[in-house]
């Protein structure tokens, strides 16, 4: 039977060696990882927003406005 080498990574936060087979992978302790969840906690971490790549979405059509005019 051939095992599947494990990967070696690096925690996020302190840069240490991390076994993919590590419980706490991708970080390499407790401590790393609930530094990580404050992070994103405080909002240091975002997600951006999609670009725009010139393609608009349609306009939505305010129910209010429907059937009137804009005279």
């Amino acid at each position: 039977m051939v095992r599947k080498p494990a990967l070696k990574l690096r925690c996020p936060i302190c840069k240490k060696p991390v076994k993919s087979t590590d419980p706490e992978s991708p970080f390499c302790s407790q401590r790393c990882r609930t530094i990580d969840l404050g992070k994103w906690a405080s909002g240091a971490y975002v997600v951006s927003s999609p670009v725009a790549d010139g393609h608009e979405l349609p306009e939505t059509i305010n129910p209010d406005d429907h059937g009137k005019s804009d005279d």
